[in-house]
């Protein structure tokens, strides 16, 4: 017992996985007992959630947010990788750098001027996801291309590579597990942005119009519904891409496995 209190101590994947249960049922104990007036019950959350299936298309309206979140992933992704791919050369890298600075920008200012870009609230809905999401990856891999050894870069040239070879080999090849995996948290992140990109387009409906119109009427079990459903379709999201990376870039986990040996 004494070992679940310390850091960096050998810990089986059997204990951890009935720690983190037992952990869970004491949150649901908490909740269950909870003397807050204003929180809802479980059993309150579980009718609304049935309510919101029967006669507001919960299910259907979460896969419409998921298709456009994953489409928007998607683009981001190809979008990031050929701008940072690019970067690397010096023409291109302040390109690369203003797209990370994006990141501070927040939706609120640049509403307008992408619905001038865009045609429907499809369209404006999936640029602002993009937008927000490529911000957001482009940075992280840019500091991972930075992070790149030039021991590895002359270790390139020395074998007659060169140029955009070299970005090709170190960049697109050897950092497309950690890209992957940047992917695949930025996945997490499309959904925070989720809820207020499709508050401003609400005529298209989706999980985040439906949480927000919970949200107006003060609805606390519905919205705790909308939520719970949200974090369990992410928790498999995060899984299936995570399987999905190992699958695809199976030599990332043979070097970290490597590096811990």
């Amino acid at each position: 017992m004494r070992s679940i209190w310390l850091p960096y101590t050998p810990f089986s994947a059997t204990h951890r996985r009935l720690l983190v249960g037992v952990q869970v049922a004491a949150a649901l104990l908490f909740w269950c007992f909870s003397t807050s007036g204003g929180l809802p019950t479980p059993m309150e959350v579980l009718r609304a959630w049935v309510s919101l299936v029967q006669t507001q298309s919960l299910i259907s309206e979460l896969w419409q947010s998921a298709q456009v979140l994953l489409l928007a992933l998607l683009l981001s992704t190809l979008l990031s990788v050929t701008l940072v791919a690019a970067g690397t050369a010096p023409v291109f890298a302040p390109l690369a750098r203003a797209a990370s600075l994006l990141r501070f920008l927040g939706f609120a200012g640049l509403t307008y001027l992408f619905m001038l870009v865009t045609r429907d609230s499809t369209e404006l809905k999936l640029a602002l996801l993009v937008f927000g999401i490529s911000a957001m990856m482009v940075t992280a891999m840019l500091a991972e291309v930075r992070a790149i050894p030039q021991q590895s870069i002359d270790h390139c040239q020395t074998l007659g590579m060169q140029h955009w070879r070299i970005t090709y080999e170190l960049v697109v090849l050897g950092k497309a597990d950690v890209f992957f995996d940047l992917v695949r948290q930025n996945a997490a992140i499309g959904w925070t942005l989720l809820t207020m990109v499709e508050g401003l387009t609400r005529s298209q409906g989706g999980i985040g119009a439906l949480l927000l119109n919970q949200n107006r009427y003060f609805q606390l079990a519905g919205v705790f519904a909308i939520q719970l459903t949200i974090l369990l379709y992410g928790i498999g999201q995060d899984y299936l891409l995570g399987r999905l990376g190992r699958v695809m870039c199976p030599y990332g986990q043979l070097q970290t496995n490597g590096g811990n040996a």
